[in-house]
């Protein structure tokens, strides 16, 4: 039933909550994994320096390179994995590489970081949820969550 499944990371550890679920449908399906860190560039564009921006973006690089690794690092050695890091609107960059990819269910927290990023990422996913050309399988995350059993929902989309 699922060959591929896509699962964003923003690297917060509370959505390592969602990759537990991707794990156990991979195993169970013999799925490969593919975990992608999309770096947000569009709230930086206003910065007056060009030089400001290119430390800035190798910052944001290097956290989606430790976002992708932890998450090979979690993985059970019989569940390949895939990284990617690429740049763009999330919600819009998830969407695209769902279907280029092929994926057949995309996996993703409700709620990642604190704050307003916390916010942000609620909205990302919910145009995930709303534009994906597959099943999205979303997963309550966050502390509040950790002494509970898990709940989760999912969403065909049809367009």
């Amino acid at each position: 039933m699922y060959d591929r499944i896509l699962v964003p990371t923003d690297g917060s550890s509370e959505v390592e909550r969602a990759f537990e679920y991707a794990f156990d449908l991979a195993r169970a399906h013999g799925a490969t994994i593919q975990t992608l860190y999309v770096v947000n560039a569009a709230g930086y564009s206003g910065l007056p320096m060009e030089t400001a921006w290119e430390g800035i973006s190798d910052a944001l690089h290097d956290d989606g390179e430790a976002a992708v690794r932890r998450v090979e690092e979690l993985a059970p050695p019989e569940v390949p994995v895939e990284t990617d890091i690429l740049e763009g609107s999330p919600s819009r960059v998830i969407v695209e590489e769902a279907s280029r990819s092929d994926c057949d269910l995309v996996v993703m927290g409700t709620h990642g970081r604190g704050g307003i990023d916390r916010l942000l990422l609620g909205s990302v996913t919910e145009r995930v949820v709303r534009r994906a050309p597959v099943p999205v399988l979303t997963v309550q995350v966050g502390p509040q969550f950790e002494d509970e059993p898990p709940e989760t929902s999912s969403r065909a989309t049809m367009e």
